[in-house]
């Protein structure tokens, strides 16, 4: 009599038990590959912008561009948005403006190097914009340009559609320390996140109790900077997010403001 080659219940669960031990472990190694890869992508993103930012300046006479963010009328890439990635778009060579032949408005489309890969929005985005799925589809980038870096102008800067109404030029020969200066991050870093950051809420203001909540985890440990002389690098640790300089005069986050409360709540 013959055998039949055939496994027995015991031997399936065996193997069973294997496989999905082998997709514990790998699972997240995935995960954390792909995050990386496009975590590379973003930093990518970012040092064109540093390098597009400096050509800009260099061709206005060393002023920084007009400060706008987070506005949505008219729509990102619509005729008429207002945004610093607007202003510097030429220098990117990531997309061309034209003007619209009824409005005589100026668009620019929407351009894939202001947008991190791991931009899935926030809370507040598809409130605020709906049928928006990130911060690029909603405001035209994936990341903040720090307000005490560049220029205000009353009547044309503006903010969540709201006009500034004070003045304030900032030219590169302000600042006191360039390599230093962070003058635009990703809108979401993993420090204003409460598992990284215990004080985040009132530190940051972004992962705060509903319904104040703006926060949305892109990065696990960190964000991408661009600094004043056109290096950008990942930030990881709110030791080293806290060590960036945010004003020209060289003040630090957790610097205490005259009015404001800290240095991040008047300037980033």
């Amino acid at each position: 009599m013959h055998r039949k080659n055939a496994f027995t219940l015991i031997e399936l669960l065996v193997v069973i038990a294997i496989i999905a031990i082998l997709a514990a472990i790998l699972f997240p190694v995935f995960a954390r590959a792909k995050e990386s890869a496009k975590q590379t992508a973003c930093i990518s993103n970012t040092r064109q912008i540093g390098l597009a930012l400096n050509m800009y300046v260099g061709d206005v006479d060393g002023t920084m561009p007009i400060h706008y963010a987070y506005n949505s009328i008219p729509a990102a890439g619509k005729p008429g948005h207002k945004g610093v990635e607007v202003l510097i778009a030429p220098y990117t060579g990531s997309g061309k403006s034209r003007i619209d032949p009824v409005t005589g408005l100026q668009i620019t489309p929407l351009m894939d190097i202001f947008k991190c890969p791991l931009d899935s929005g926030g809370p507040y985005t598809a409130l605020d914009v709906p049928g928006t799925n990130s911060y690029w589809q909603a405001y035209g980038s994936s990341y903040r340009f720090t307000k005490c870096f560049y220029s205000v102008v009353a009547g044309e800067s503006s903010s969540n559609n709201t006009l500034r109404t004070s003045t304030s030029i900032v030219n590169e020969g302000s600042f006191v320390d360039p390599a230093g200066s962070r003058v635009m991050r990703d809108e979401q870093v993993a420090q204003f996140g409460r598992d990284m950051t215990t004080d985040a809420c009132n530190r940051y203001g972004y992962d705060c109790p509903s319904p104040d909540n703006y926060y949305r985890k892109w990065h696990t440990n960190g964000g991408s900077a661009v600094f004043a002389d056109g290096h950008s690098k990942f930030m990881a640790g709110t030791a080293a997010f806290d060590a960036t300089i945010v004003a020209p005069t060289g003040q630090r986050n957790p610097d205490l403001h005259p009015t404001e409360g800290t240095w991040y709540w008047a300037c980033d």
